[in-house]
């Protein structure tokens, strides 16, 4: 093994600021971008190399788009900016007495930190669900969900006990919110037109999709309109849509809900709700609920002058419209970046900061083929108009043009050709992959 080496070697005291970026999601990438040109030091550091663009997981996941698709490098996104660096590692610790923070290839002294860490997945204390469930929260977890779903239909070819071959076919969705009736809708599709083509001898009305929800509606941040044509949109897909319903466990085999009732299945993904993953060193003082950093308008945590937190990993009540916090989605976190990044300079350069007012572009969710809801504010739509929108709206999020090129390619072929061409399991269990 190679000798790790401590951080101060390669990035040099050159006298200037020096501002930390904890994690190159969508928050961190644009705190990243707008201190481009300003004399200081950003340093990123990330456990992956790269941007993942994790609305579209659950594509890589259903294989609808290959996920160099929707992955970007950051030294290529960043490489021709004056003093950016890179550092691939895990932060372990902040020592905020000493600003310096502890990471798995070093320390490394900052004059201002940001924390956009994101937020890990929520099991509410239930360690057979943590230890049994898929969750959808990195590009990994997408590529392990699709070689599950593959694999559990190449062994249901090899059985002929009619419980076993169901619970390979049934997949369990847990939470109603965008990615799960995304992932619903995705899966739906390889049920109707891929899978009786991959897999003639298996009968497909032996498989089964559930959507739990445990609240009365699908979509809960989007209007009574959007949720209701959802849930007209999957159980016209076949999808079985349980409201009022949690899990109260799952063995991997069997999942118990707290209606009493029983489903018998090999794949559960959970999608059920997150929480923050603030690192050691932050006071308990300073986070709020789920483990959410608290912080004031000015995105600054609390109880510190020099700590700052965005998207996910903050909860703001300092914004007079969002009193119990901005939704964990991508767009208060690309918001809070850029005002962020431009708050970053001017406290720099000793002028008052702007305090945060989150503008709501709206909201959407796609559920198949010609099939969206969106709350574009007033404007509500649905069907194809939403199904165009949502398209347009992500395409052009994506980063790099490769990227938009090949995404593009293959949502066409996909809609033209009924077909998922990426239906590849990477990697086998003996090899320690999912």
């Amino acid at each position: 093994m190679p000798k790790l080496i401590n951080t101060h070697t390669r990035i040099v005291d050159e006298g200037k600021p020096r501002i930390i970026v904890i994690g190159g999601g969508f928050g961190g990438l644009e705190v990243v971008k707008g201190l481009k040109g300003f004399k200081a030091q950003t340093v990123l550091f990330d456990k992956y190399n790269h941007h993942c663009f994790q609305p579209l997981l659950y594509q890589v996941a259903t294989s609808g788009l290959e996920s160099s698709s929707i992955v970007f490098p950051f030294r290529k996104r960043f490489g021709p900016q004056r003093d950016f660096y890179f550092r691939l590692g895990e932060v372990t610790q902040l020592k905020p007495e000493e600003n310096t923070i502890e990471t798995s290839i070093g320390s490394i002294k900052y004059d201002y930190l940001v924390l956009a860490n994101g937020a890990t997945t929520n099991y509410y204390g239930m360690k057979d669900v943590e230890e049994h469930a898929m969750p959808m929260k990195t590009i990994v977890d997408s590529i392990k969900l699709r070689n599950l779903i593959i694999r559990n239909f190449e062994t249901a070819l090899l059985t002929d006990d009619p419980e076993l071959v169901n619970s390979l076919m049934d997949i369990v969705i847990v939470g109603g919110g965008p990615t799960g009736v995304e992932l619903a809708g995705a899966l739906s599709e390889l049920k109707n037109h891929v899978f009786p083509k991959d897999y003639p001898e298996l009968e497909m009305s032996q498989m089964d999709i559930h959507l739990v929800e445990a609240t009365p509606k699908l979509l809960n941040g989007m209007s009574e309109a959007a949720s209701k044509k959802a849930l007209e949109y999957l159980q016209h897909m076949g999808v079985k849509v349980h409201l009022n319903c949690a899990v109260k466990s799952y063995d991997g085999h069997e999942t118990m809900f707290n209606t009493g009732e029983r489903l018998i299945t090999r794949t559960m993904i959970w999608a059920a709700g997150v929480k923050g993953q603030p690192v050691q060193g932050i006071a308990a003082s300073s986070l709020g609920r789920a483990a959410r950093m608290t912080v004031d308008e000015y995105n600054r945590v609390t109880g510190y002058a020099n700590i700052f937190a965005i998207g996910d990993a903050a909860i703001m009540t300092g914004d007079a419209g969002f009193p119990n916090g901005h939704p964990q989605m991508a767009q208060p976190a690309i918001q809070q970046g850029r005002l962020l990044a431009h708050n970053l300079r001017r406290l720099i350069s000793n002028k008052p900061l702007k305090p945060f007012k989150y503008k709501d572009l709206g909201s959407m969710a796609t559920v198949g083929r010609n099939r969206a809801v969106a709350d574009l504010g007033k404007v509500k739509l649905k069907g194809f108009s939403a199904w165009m929108v949502w398209m347009f709206i992500h395409l052009i999020s994506i980063i790099g043009f490769k990227n938009k090129f090949f995404v593009l390619l293959s949502w066409l072929w996909s809609y033209f050709s009924y077909d998922k061409s990426n239906r590849l399991i990477i990697a086998r269990p003996k090899d320690g992959v999912q």
